[in-house]
């Protein structure tokens, strides 16, 4: 079992948890994650800025939470976030194997499809946001693609685990 946390915070103190708990897939499955992947994404995953180009190209825009999803529902310690700029000026996302340095990127045909190449090779880049937590249409993302592997999904305050503490 594998778990993911996402922490909000007001003035600095967490006010608010969302866990999921999954069983992750190996590391060998990770062509198949990538499909599963890709075929969850949908145009109100995508920032506002980003949907007019989206509507023509259908990857263009996806490329952060689909790659954060790919790092976490992975059973692996190999995957690197990757970022770099590419011929529209903003950071694309990719992983990359950080021994083989295979490339694993779900939206290399944004593009493909209009005669551009990725901007690889990129360099190793932290995850947007503060302490790195994952974005919610991440979270949102991995629960389409899980399925029955998902075990729970769950929103927690402090005050309800409080609560529950002086309950049980």
């Amino acid at each position: 079992m594998k778990i993911v946390e996402r922490h909000r915070y007001k003035d600095k103190e967490i006010f608010e948890t969302r866990t999921l708990k999954f069983r992750p897939f190996e590391y060998k499955d990770i062509d198949l994650v990538m499909y599963m992947i890709a075929e969850n994404l949908t145009p109100d995953m995508v920032s506002k800025k980003y949907r007019e180009e989206n509507a023509g190209n259908p990857m263009f825009g996806h490329c952060y939470h689909s790659s954060q999803a790919l790092y976490y529902l992975m059973n692996t310690d190999v995957l690197e976030q990757m970022s770099a700029i590419d011929y529209h000026d903003e950071a694309h996302w990719w992983l990359r194997d950080k021994n083989t340095h295979e490339v694993f990127d779900i939206t290399a045909d944004q593009y493909y499809s209009v005669n551009q190449e990725p901007p690889y090779p990129g360099k190793k880049t932290p995850w947007y946001g503060w302490k790195q937590r994952p974005h919610q249409r991440t979270l949102n993302l991995m629960v389409k693609v899980l399925g029955d592997r998902l075990i729970e999904d769950t929103v927690t305050t402090p005050e309800l685990v409080g609560s529950l503490d002086s309950f049980l």
